[in-house]
């Protein structure tokens, strides 16, 4: 939906005064153009699907062990893995029953108008069935992350930390990652990165490390905890190896400038300053996951320049050399309606999507807002960077997800994969109708814009919401996913709608063949969708997640 409260919550989930005195340099205001906000609510779980009906509600508390007799493909990140491909290894359950929740914020800050601007980071779940997910506990935010057991929802573990936002105006992602061999990565105060081996075990340790060395860090923490900021989620590859953005202040006792940094699994430390890599950049763009080529040689950053008032936030793809995070390639983010740099919004969660060609897949929002109906556009690129190919009718805050080709049976077309997105149709954003869709579209193929005059990627199959808006006439209530898991064995995604019920889409079908009612509704930031090992489906509304299964 539109950003109602454009005006009366313009302020809202600020960090401290304080904290953007340290970091004033960086940031001067907050952005101020028009914005969306979907999903949310909040309930009790009932289900239905072709097969039958049932009802299901449960909580996670106590302590358990994380040995649940499940053994099966892990969760490992946003998206499911350094690609971001979002295809889950397993089938899914069907939808039941809501088998245990548990809350991911302890302290909704909800705005004045009821919307939730908190964008959440999606569990993570390990081959035994061990569920971490990162859980806000105070409305100024501060978290920690917690180990569950998949089957029951206990807790096994729990670990604080003491980490620190970046300014912000949504409040952005607080996102942990797990790497293959099991171990735990989550962002802390002052660019520290915590980590805990065996995720599964109910008895661990906690440690640091900072990634410009103790000395520097035990020597001034004060103030290098607010002025050395992780602003991306941690990404992993299939090495163990894990990649982050930071946000730098000028002046800071480490004497650091905003970037990147790698950290192998025995703590060797790699990091390279952002500035001079692409003109008119300052920092990795916050709340957007790196990702990592299939042959884990490159690695995809999305950069752009700081927020200030009245001005679009811009910038570029940055291709790096995945060992030395040297520059291998860069192409700036470009409107291809407007031919001028699109907007790359703190705001949104989009990242980089690596497909199984090597092809890059980015959303991004438009140049001027409702150009494109406040959609944005899903920019296309060949894996260094050096073509631009047809782009997609929608990017704003998604990252698509890999739909295997032969999961469509009515698809005829020759490309191996296709694209599972958000199509939302903002009601009052440029010519937008609130007829909000989810859609698989062929990259390798176009057709016409339905907004513009452009050739975008082709639409193999489109799917209306189920639910009229009673505030849109003629309208439905949009769909909200920031990233939706694609399950291959029963043909079908599972996506969370702003009606507040998760929903799968049957793709052989074209039609919603289950739903199970999470909460009432509520406008919220976009969440995510993933699988456990177990086949259970994880989704997020309205500051819980649930577990749904039989």
């Amino acid at each position: 939906m539109l950003d109602k409260h454009k005006n009366k919550d313009r302020n809202t989930d600020r960090n401290t005064a304080k904290h953007n005195k340290i970091l004033l340099s960086l940031v001067l205001a907050v952005f101020t153009s028009s914005i969306i906000v979907a999903c949310g609510g909040s309930g009790t779980g009932t289900s239905s699907s072709s097969s039958g009906s049932g009802t299901g509600t449960g909580t996670g508390t106590g302590t358990g062990n994380g040995n649940s007799g499940v053994v099966g493909p892990p969760w490992l990140s946003h998206a499911g893995n350094a690609q971001h491909e979002a295809l889950s290894a397993v089938a899914t359950q069907s939808f039941s029953k809501i088998v245990w929740q548990a809350p991911v914020d302890l302290a909704p800050k909800y705005s004045a108008q009821g919307y939730l601007l908190v964008h959440y980071g999606s569990p993570v779940i390990s081959a035994k069935n061990t569920v971490v997910m990162p859980v806000k506990i105070a409305s100024d935010p501060v978290y920690r992350f917690e180990a569950r057991n998949g089957n029951d929802g206990k807790v096994i573990w729990s670990e604080n930390t003491d980490y620190i936002m970046p300014p912000y105006r949504w409040t952005p992602t607080y996102n942990v990652t797990l790497t293959a061999n099991n171990r735990v990565y989550a962002p802390g105060a002052g660019g520290k990165v915590y980590y805990r081996d065996d995720v599964d075990a109910s008895t661990g340790t906690l440690k640091n490390i900072v990634f410009y060395g103790d000395a520097v860090y035990s020597a001034n923490k004060a103030s290098l905890d607010r002025s050395i900021i992780i602003n991306t989620p941690i990404t992993s590859d299939s090495q163990n190896n894990v990649y982050f953005g930071f946000i730098a202040a000028p002046g800071n006792a480490a004497n650091l400038t905003s970037g990147i940094t790698k950290i192998t699994p025995d703590g060797k430390v790699t990091t390279v300053s952002i500035a001079g890599l692409a003109p008119g950049i300052a920092k990795a763009a916050t709340n957007s996951a790196i990702a990592v080529s299939k042959d884990q040689k490159t690695i995809y950053v999305v950069a752009n320049d700081n927020i200030a008032t009245g001005v679009r936030q811009t910038g570029y793809m940055l291709a790096l050399d995945s060992g030395t995070l040297a520059l291998k390639s860069k192409v700036q983010l470009i409107d291809p309606f407007e031919k001028a740099p699109a907007n790359i919004s703190d705001d949104s969660t989009a990242s980089p999507l690596i497909a199984p060609d090597g092809d890059v897949y980015i959303g991004v929002l438009e140049a001027t807002y409702g150009s494109h109906n406040a959609r944005g556009w899903l920019l296309h690129f060949n894996a260094d960077l050096s073509q631009t190919k047809t782009p997609g009718s929608f990017g704003w805050d998604d990252t698509p997800s890999i739909v295997p080709a032969n999961l469509v049976p009515s698809y005829k077309g020759s490309s191996s994969y296709l694209l599972m997105v958000k199509y939302n149709n903002y009601e009052r954003a440029g010519s937008g109708n609130g007829m909000n869709e989810i859609a698989i579209l062929d990259p390798h193929n176009e057709q016409l814009d339905r907004i513009s005059p452009l050739k975008v990627m082709t639409e193999v199959l489109t799917l209306l919401g189920p639910t009229p808006d009673p505030n849109v006439p003629g309208g439905f209530i949009e769909w909200c996913v920031n990233t939706a898991a694609v399950d291959p064995f029963t043909k079908s995604v599972v996506v969370n709608s702003e009606d507040g019920i998760l929903y799968r889409w049957d793709l052989t079908s074209n039609k919603l063949s289950e739903k199970i009612r999470l909460t009432s509704g509520l406008g919220e930031s976009y969440t995510p969708t993933a699988v456990g090992p177990d086949g259970k489906v994880y989704a997020i509304n309205n500051a819980v997640l649930f577990a749904i299964g039989k």
